[in-house]
């Protein structure tokens, strides 16, 4: 059992970025600040299926190419090979939920 709590942990930009609150040995598992004019960055998976589950703020989700408004209490899926990126276009702060399924940590692929 492990036990952590979010507060007790750092957004890796000090008020925003990413916050791992699991880092292995099954999944990776956190949560995402974007602050207005942040992005996540495009990029896809190779083998990790990636959720993200939008608690605050209404950002602008890509996937393949298509965009989607996001509404607060939205949850997206990607399958491993779906590029994606999330683009903070508000004035305020998204906050994001996201579950990798699989402990890849090199299974990222940057797509300019």
């Amino acid at each position: 059992m492990q036990r952590v709590n979010e507060h007790d942990l750092e957004y890796r930009n000090g008020d925003n970025g990413v916050k791992y609150l699991f880092r292995g040995p099954k999944i990776d598992w956190g949560v995402i600040r974007f602050k207005g004019g942040q992005t996540l960055g495009q990029h896809r998976h190779e083998q990790v299926e990636e959720t993200f589950y939008f608690v605050k703020g209404e950002p602008l989700m890509k996937v393949n190419g298509e965009e989607f408004r996001v509404r607060q209490g939205d949850a997206f899926r990607m399958e491993p090979g779906d590029v994606h990126d999330i683009i903070n276009d508000t004035g305020g702060d998204v906050d994001i939920v996201f579950i990798k399924d699989q402990f890849k940590p090199k299974d990222k692929i940057d797509v300019g």
